[in-house]
């Protein structure tokens, strides 16, 4: 079994539950999107949701989906850039306690922290401050960091930062990974475009995307139309549909795929534990509609919870679950 690699943001989640909108309003934060915020912008936030329910874990897009591998006991590595401070040291704990090699370079910028804000009807929209994490570069990626992994799992989040991806995206196949790419969200997708079409189409294997990233992608607006279109261009598309649950392609096969019965609390999450879900199914070489329906089981595991972790006490019934299929 091949050991999966990511590299992306190494944020610190911090996930508020909203009584409404207002503060989304406030701070111009449009809903379901991510923006990126500075510092004061983000400590000025914390302290309007002080009161708030909230909880902490390290996150970021990819290290989810890693952590996520993880729990399914797939050997897994993290590449990322913290702070020398409390939230970093608290970042790299979690990743060790959770069975992940990390490879984190340092800074003296903060470490970025990822406000999630989760809306009553679930929704959840991100005020990033990025931090340190932004500073990861192209001189933190040594060609040893590579070996004995056979997949690199890279975060849209990072394709500002163009010679960094492509630079990962080059020494993972030099070595001979596999790649796949999650768009993220979709003002990424219209912020890069050019440059997302241009790495997908020369580097990238699999390719996840949630219905509003497929259509900035490839300017269609029926689903069906933007996982054939990507299809095009990449081995292997998913687009994943909310309720509708997700669509796999790769070459002429299709596949629509059911969600798993879940009681939503909070969205954040669910589509990096997806992708962890289909990438263990692809890991053990199942058929990619087994991979989907593993997918789709994490991720309607932790849409039932508070953040983008799903608890230790899921994951036993998780792993039977996934027997079965």
């Amino acid at each position: 079994m091949r050991k999966i690699l990511g590299i992306g943001n190494a944020l610190v989640d911090i996930i508020i539950k909203l009584n409404n909108d207002r503060i989304l309003d406030r701070f111009a934060l449009p809903k379901g999107s991510m923006q990126l915020v500075d510092a004061a912008a983000a400590l000025d936030i914390e302290k309007e949701c002080a009161d708030l329910k909230r909880s902490m874990s390290s996150g970021g897009s990819a290290a989810n989906t890693i952590h996520g591998l993880a729990r399914l006991v797939v050997s897994t590595g993290f590449i990322g850039t913290v702070g020398q401070d409390e939230t970093g040291r608290f970042f790299q704990n979690d990743m060790v306690q959770a069975g992940i090699t990390p490879y984190l370079s340092s800074s003296q910028t903060q470490t970025g922290r990822a406000i999630s804000l989760v809306s009553p009807d679930s929704e959840r929209t991100f005020a990033t401050y990025l931090g340190a994490a932004v500073e990861l570069s192209a001189e933190d990626l040594p060609d040893a960091c590579f070996d004995d992994f056979g997949l690199l799992h890279i975060e849209g989040y990072l394709a500002p930062l163009q010679t960094l991806v492509e630079t990962a995206m080059k020494k993972a196949r030099k070595k001979g990974l596999q790649i796949s790419l999650d768009l993220a969200s979709y003002n990424v997708v219209e912020s890069n475009l050019p440059f997302l079409k241009e790495m997908i189409a020369a580097y990238v294997d699999i390719v996840f995307a949630n219905e509003s990233e497929a259509q900035a992608f490839t300017g269609q607006a029926d689903p069906v139309d933007s996982l054939h279109e990507i299809a095009r261009i990449c081995k292997t598309a998913v687009v994943k549909i909310g309720e509708k649950g997700s669509l796999i392609q790769q070459e002429n096969e299709v596949h629509s795929i059911g969600i798993s019965p879940a009681s939503c609390l909070d969205t954040t999450g669910a589509g990096d534990l997806y992708a962890a879900g289909f990438l263990y199914g692809m890991n053990h070489e199942l058929p990619l509609d087994k991979c989907g329906h593993i997918g789709a089981i994490l991720a309607a595991n932790v849409i039932e919870e508070l953040g983008a972790k799903i608890s230790e006490d899921r994951w036993g019934k998780i792993k039977q679950a996934i027997e079965k299929i």
